[in-house]
């Protein structure tokens, strides 16, 4: 969608929006290419014993009609919300092309959430069908309270007790389907937020919302597609990240995109993972690039044949920014959005959008600024909150039964993001934390994002999260809890040298007063770390 015009200036100049007056997910991600070419590689499974198995667009449109043949027969039909529970694979995009084409609403979870998140949301969205497998299965079965609206259960794993096996259900079924004729404000996905400050919405997108993407994909992948690029994230295809960053715009532009399902991010594996398929394309989260780190000469150890590396859902920061350049060779891309309206500040290291200490400029077809509370737009350098000016094709319809929630979201057309930020003079903008993490000490406020990346710095230090600790005399004082590296042991010396180390690189009003260290940080299952969690810790 972005024109090659390698000037950012220009090519914001000459970005214009397509979105037809009818439009599918389904029917482009999958049926279209099925149509051109079925043969079409679109997933590279990697097995847990390496070997590769691929997916073809021929496949996903067979399968998929199936599964809507069979979803319909059940009745399950238009609005009715489909859950679906399942790692990384292909069934992934079979369960989303089923439920695009059908008219239904995917609702997509992430594998890591416990039977109480599950709890939470397939009740809050009301879903009528659930497709899991059977690790799903087990959690489904610790939820206590009764899900009235859950008709249908079907599993990857075979039938067991309440759930109907999903290969019998298909192998019963035609191999063509009639998609609804839908149109881009339809809705279609409904993506739950991380709830990083509070309980979860459901943020309820149409069709449109997966061409609102593709500029956003396209600039930190620096002109995605181009030839033998192949894509690859850690992130779970359940999250915005991996579904809308990644699995989706790869279906939509014909990029082949590996899939391995992992429990837990493992450095060296996904180094591995990369060198041996070729991986050109990535996605990696800022925590995982800074598990990343922990690996000495990863371009010496393998033999990666990285194009680009984009990186979003926390900030970045210079040292990571730096770490990139060095031990892989390249300028990771920064990225910013969020489940409501994604992909809309990015870098580009192509055309020289780039700057240490900030996400980026706006993606062309996006109108970003930082905005005082009445609505009006900051000064360049002045701190307000980041917000993106409506219509725009990517942003959300509305939260899920949450009229107000949906009405609070908005100053006028602007969508606040409970971001603060600043925008200097040439458009870049700077991310100082969310509104509940901003730290206010004797009258200073205070991002936790700048102190964190100071914190990665030291030599000790593996992990790294800050946060405002009440206080009498100071309102708060700023409080780091850090996971520290092997073979270093938590002492009072250790904590001395880590206070006087950012005290001397930022500010006396900056350093952290105390330092709690941790095996683990609280994330959510996106890797963004809970803060409210540590605020509630003390």
């Amino acid at each position: 969608m972005l024109p090659d015009i390698r000037d950012y200036e220009r090519l914001r100049a000459a970005f214009r929006w397509r979105i037809p007056e009818r439009y599918n997910i389904g029917v482009d991600c999958c049926d279209r290419w099925a149509a051109v070419d079925p043969g079409k590689i679109a997933i590279l499974e990697v097995q847990p014993d390496w070997s590769i198995v691929p997916v073809s667009y021929g496949e996903l449109r067979v399968q998929s009609n199936r599964l809507a043949n069979a979803l319909r027969k059940r009745g399950v039909g238009e609005g009715d919300r489909v859950a679906i529970l399942l790692p990384q694979g292909r069934l992934v995009p079979i369960a989303h092309m089923a439920a695009y084409k059908l008219g239904a609403i995917a609702v997509p979870l992430a594998a890591l959430f416990g039977a109480d998140a599950l709890s939470y949301r397939l009740r809050d969205c009301g879903a009528k069908a659930l497709i899991t497998n059977a690790a799903g299965l087990a959690k489904l079965g610790q939820i206590e309270e009764p899900l009235p609206d859950l008709e249908l259960v079907i599993s990857a794993d075979g039938p067991d007790g309440r759930a109907d096996g999903l290969a019998r259900l298909l192998e019963a079924e035609s191999d063509d389907f009639a998609p609804v004729d839908s149109g881009p404000d339809d809705p279609a996905l409904m993506i739950y937020t991380s709830g990083t400050t509070g309980n979860a919405k459901g943020a309820l997108h149409g069709h449109r919302v997966m061409l609102g993407h593709l500029p956003g994909v396209e600039m930190p992948h620096e002109f995605l597609p181009q030839p033998g690029d192949l894509l690859w994230t850690p992130a779970d295809w359940a999250w915005a990240g991996g579904l809308l960053n990644n699995l989706l715009p790869a279906l939509h532009h014909g990029v082949p995109i590996v899939a391995r399902p992992a429990a837990k991010f493992d450095p060296d594996e996904a180094l591995r993972l990369m060198a041996d398929l070729g991986v050109r394309n990535c996605f990696i989260p800022p925590t995982a690039l800074r598990m990343l780190r922990a690996v000495e000469n990863p371009r010496g150890r393998y033999d990666l044949k990285l194009r680009t590396v984009a990186s979003g859902g926390e900030a970045l920061g210079a040292e990571t920014l730096a770490w990139g350049r060095e031990k892989l060779g390249l300028t990771i891309n920064e990225f910013y959005g969020q489940t409501e309206c994604n992909l809309v500040l990015a870098s580009c290291a192509a055309i020289g959008v780039v700057k240490p200490g900030f996400i980026g400029k706006a993606v062309p077809g996006h109108e970003v600024a930082v905005i005082r509370p009445d609505g009006s737009i900051c000064e360049p350098e002045e701190e307000g909150q980041i917000a993106v000016r409506r219509p725009d094709p990517v942003m959300f319809l509305h939260y899920w039964r949450k009229p107000e929630a949906t009405e609070a979201k908005f100053i006028g057309d602007w969508m606040t993001t409970g971001d603060q930020g600043s925008q200097d003079a040439q458009g870049y903008i700077r991310f100082v934390g969310r509104d509940d993490d901003v730290i206010t000490s004797s009258g200073y406020r205070i991002g936790p994002s700048e102190i964190e990346d100071c914190l990665l710095r030291h030599p000790a230090v593996a992990l790294a999260a800050v946060v405002g600790k009440p206080d009498a005399l100071r309102t708060e004082i700023v409080k780091a809890f850090i996971v520290p590296k092997p073979g270093y042991s938590p002492t009072t010396e250790l904590v001395a040298e880590i206070q006087g180390f950012v005290r001397e690189r930022l500010a006396a009003h900056e350093y952290p007063r105390e330092i709690e260290f941790r095996e683990e940080l609280p994330m959510t299952t996106t890797g963004k770390i809970i803060r409210r969690l540590l605020r509630d810790a003390g």
